[in-house]
C-alpha cells in the first residue's frame, strides 16, 4: 500500500512553490490590483478574465466557475492528478525530498501513474537524444536534419532524437530504470509483441512533444527508411498523459513570447516550428497529427488573453489540402477574440522549405499578417462560382452569407458584408448587408435569446455578490443587500488581514452573519482557531480554514473571499485598522439593532400580562443594548 506523504513535507511544498509561478506556466497573468493577478480561467470558457490569483495568500479563485484552491489544488485540476501526484510534481520542481509514512519511501511503488509515465517519457527523450548525437546508426537522422538546415545545436534545442531499428532497445533500457512492462505499455513507448513488449518507435527521427508545463508527454516520429512500411509520421497513441487534440508542439518554448507579443503563429509540422524559431519567429507552434481545433484554441486564448491587439497567424501549404485546413480553422475563428490571418508563400513552400531556399528573413516576412482568415475563406467560396452570371453570384451569396452572419461583432459583420458585396460584384451593397443581418437575426432567434447574462456569467469578478451556499426558505437571498456586503468585507479582512480584526473578530457569534454562506465561513474560521491563529501562523491559516469547511461550497467561498480584493469605500486610501474597525462596528451594530428590535417586540407582547420581574429583566436588557449601541456609535471600535 502506498505511503502517505508526511504533513510537514506537504506544507514545505506548498510554501516553496509560488502559486503565480505555477499558474503562469499555463496562462498569462496580469495585474488585477490589490496585489492580485488575473487571467482567463483554464477551467471554463470565458472572454473576460475572472480568474484571480493571490500570490501573498497562495490561492486562486475563478469568479466565473467557482473553481479555487491552493497551488496543489491547481496542479491537481489542470493536469488531472491525484493529491499525491501533484505534491510529488511540485516537490520535484522545488528540490524537496518527500518522506512517506507507513513504510517509508519507495519511488517505484508510491508514485502516481501520471508521474511515472511522465518520468518514463523524460528518460526516453534523453535516451533518444543521446542516440542521435552519438549513435553510428543515427547518421541517417543527422543527414536528414542537415539537409533541412538543422545542425546539432538545433537538434539539442528542440530535443530531437533517434530511435534505433532494433526491436526492444528502449524497452530494455527503461526496464533497467525500474519501469514495469505495464507502465511501458500504458505510456505508449512500447507495444505488445509476440514475446512481450517491444519498442513502438524504431528507426525514426524523434520529436519530443511537451505539454504547456514542459513535461514530455509523447513523441512525433518521422520515417527515415524505405523498408519502414509504417506511415510517414507516427505519433504516440492516446494515453493517460497524451491527448493529441490538447497539445501543441513547441508551446513550451513559445508560450512566453506568445504572451509577451500577443501573437501566435500556427504552422503544420515539427520542422516548420524549428525553422520559424531559428528564423526568429519564436511564437510558432503546431498541432500533432490532427486538425487545429477547439481545445487548441483554449490553450492559445489563455496565453493571448484575447486582448484587442492579439493576432493568430495560420500558415498552410498552398495546395488543396492546405486550403482545406485553412477553411477548417475558419470554422473556429469566432472562438477567438484575437484577429486571425492566413499566410501562404507565393510559391506554396512551407516555412522549412522557405528557410532553406530564401533564408531566415523570408520566413519572418512570411508570417507578417497578410490576409484576414475570413477574407481567405470567403474568396475560396466565391472562387467556385461563375460570377459573370446572376445565377452564379446568387449561389455564391447563398453559401457565403451564412459564414459572414456568424461574425458576432456587429460592426465587423457589417464591414465584411460590404467586402463580400465587392467580391461578388453586387452593386447594391445594402442588399447584401440586409441579407446577412437577417440571417444573423434568425440564428439568434433559433438559439433562443434567454435572459440577459448576469455579471458572473459574463466572467466579471463580482464586486459585492456571492453565490448562496445555503439559501433559507422563502424569497431568494439578495446578497447585493448592503448588510451582506459589509459581512462579506469583514470576512475578507478576517481571512486576508487577520491582524487588523483580531482579537475582536473572534468574539463575534456566527449569528452576527445573517447570510448563510457567510455564517458558514465564520464557523469555519472559528473551527480553524479564529483570526488569532491567522496572526500567529499566517502560512497555515487559510489552509486550516479551508480544511475546516464542512463542504465544497463553503470551501469555495473561503477561497473566493481570500482572493477577492477588499473593496475600499470612496475616500478611503488603504486597508488599515481604521477601515477594519469600521467594518467590525457596522456588523456588530446591526446585530445589536436586530436584538433591540426583537426585545422591543417582546416588550409589546408582555405589556398586558407579564410578570413584573420578567418585564423588568427584559427592560433592563433593552437598556443595556441601547447603551452599548450608543457607545459603538460614539466611540467606534474602541467600544468593542
Amino acid at each position: 500500500m502506498a505511503g502517505r506523504i508526511n504533513d510537514e513535507d506537504v506544507k514545505a511544498v506548498r510554501d516553496a512553490v509560488p502559486i503565480d509561478a505555477v499558474v503562469s506556466e499555463y496562462l498569462q497573468l496580469r495585474n488585477a490590483g490589490g496585489g492580485n493577478l488575473k487571467g482567463l480561467c483554464p477551467f471554463h470558457d470565458e472572454k473576460s478574465p475572472s480568474f484571480q490569483v493571490s500570490p501573498s495568500k497562495g490561492f486562486f479563485h475563478c469568479f466565473g466557475c467557482q473553481e479555487g484552491g491552493d497551488t496543489i489544488t491547481f496542479v491537481m485540476k489542470i493536469d488531472h492528478l491525484t493529491f499525491s501526484e501533484a505534491v510529488e510534481r511540485l516537490a520535484g520542481q522545488a528540490g524537496i525530498t518527500l518522506r512517506y509514512e507507513e513504510g517509508g519511501y519507495n519511488p517505484s511503488h508510491q508514485r502516481g501513474e501520471r508521474i511515472r509515465l511522465v518520468e518514463a517519457h523524460k528518460i526516453a527523450a534523453e535516451w533518444y537524444a543521446e542516440q542521435l548525437a552519438t549513435g553510428p546508426e543515427a547518421e541517417t537522422g543527422r543527414v536528414f536534419l542537415a539537409e533541412r538546415g538543422f545542425d546539432q545545436s538545433a537538434a539539442v534545442h528542440f530535443g530531437v532524437g533517434y530511435s534505433p531499428q532494433g526491436w526492444d532497445h528502449l524497452t530494455r533500457y527503461l526496464r533497467g530504470k525500474g519501469f514495469s512492462d505495464k507502465e511501458l505499455l500504458l505510456s505508449g513507448l512500447s507495444q505488445e509483441g509476440r514475446r512481450g513488449p517491444i519498442d513502438r518507435f524504431r528507426g525514426r527521427l524523434m520529436w519530443p512533444i511537451r505539454d504547456i508545463g514542459g513535461d514530455v508527454v509523447g513523441f512525433g516520429a518521422r520515417k527515415l527508411y524505405e523498408a519502414d512500411n509504417g506511415p510517414k509520421y507516427l505519433n504516440t497513441p492516446e494515453t493517460a498523459i497524451y491527448k493529441k487534440s490538447q497539445v501543441l508542439y513547441g508551446i513550451d518554448l513559445a508560450k512566453k513570447d506568445i504572451a509577451k507579443a500577443s501573437r501566435a503563429v500556427v504552422v503544420e509540422g515539427y520542422t516548420d516550428v524549428m525553422a520559424c524559431h531559428l528564423a526568429g519567429v519564436t511564437t510558432a507552434i503546431a498541432t500533432c497529427g490532427t486538425a487545429f481545433g477547439g481545445d487548441h484554441i483554449k490553450i492559445l486564448r489563455r496565453l493571448l488573453m484575447d486582448n484587442g491587439s492579439a493576432r493568430v497567424i495560420f500558415t498552410f501549404d498552398g495546395d488543396a489540402a492546405g486550403q482545406k485546413a485553412a477553411l477548417r480553422a475558419f470554422e473556429d475563428d469566432q472562438k477567438f477574440a484575437a484577429e486571425t490571418y492566413i499566410a501562404i508563400a507565393p510559391d506554396g513552400m512551407d516555412p522549412c522549405d522557405l528557410r532553406l531556399a530564401k533564408g531566415d528573413e523570408a520566413v519572418a516576412d512570411l508570417v507578417e499578417p497578410r490576409t484576414p482568415l475570413f477574407e481567405f475563406a470567403l474568396r475560396q467560396i466565391v472562387s467556385r462560382y461563375d460570377l459573370d452570371t446572376p445565377a452564379g453570384r446568387a449561389a455564391a451569396l447563398d453559401e457565403a452569407a451564412p459564414v459572414v452572419a456568424r461574425i458576432k461583432n456587429s460592426g465587423a459583420q457589417h464591414e465584411v458584408a460590404v467586402q463580400l458585396a465587392g467580391m461578388l460584384g453586387i452593386l447594391d451593397t445594402q442588399f447584401v448587408v440586409r441579407r446577412i443581418s437577417q440571417l444573423a437575426r434568425w440564428a439568434r432567434d433559433r438559439g433562443g435569446k434567454g435572459p440577459a447574462p448576469d455579471q458572473r456569467q459574463r466572467g466579471a469578478a463580482p464586486q459585492q455578490t456571492a453565490p448562496v451556499t445555503a439559501a433559507p426558505r422563502g424569497p431568494a437571498l439578495n446578497l447585493r443587500n448592503p448588510v451582506f456586503a459589509t459581512e462579506r468585507e469583514l470576512l475578507k479582512l478576517a481571512l486576508q488581514r487577520p491582524e487588523l480584526v483580531s482579537p475582536a473578530f473572534d468574539a463575534y457569534g456566527v449569528d452576527e452573519f445573517t447570510a448563510p454562506p457567510y455564517a458558514a465561513v465564520r464557523e469555519a474560521i472559528l473551527e480553524a482557531g479564529g483570526a488569532e491563529f491567522g496572526v500567529q501562523d499566517p502560512q497555515d491559516y487559510l489552509v486550516r480554514v479551508r480544511e475546516a469547511a464542512p463542504d465544497d461550497a463553503v470551501r469555495a467561498m473561503v477561497t473566493e473571499l481570500a482572493v477577492e480584493a477588499i473593496m475600499l469605500h470612496r475616500g478611503v486610501k488603504d486597508v488599515d485598522e481604521t477601515y477594519a474597525g469600521a467594518q467590525l462596528v457596522t456588523v456588530r451594530r446591526r446585530a445589536v439593532e436586530r436584538r433591540i428590535r426583537d426585545i422591543t417586540g417582546r416588550l409589546t407582547r408582555l405589556a398586558t400580562h407579564a410578570d413584573p420581574a420578567e418585564l423588568a429583566a427584559v427592560q433592563n436588557e433593552l437598556w443595556i443594548l441601547q447603551q452599548y449601541d450608543q457607545n459603538l456609535r460614539e466611540h467606534g471600535a474602541a467600544a468593542l
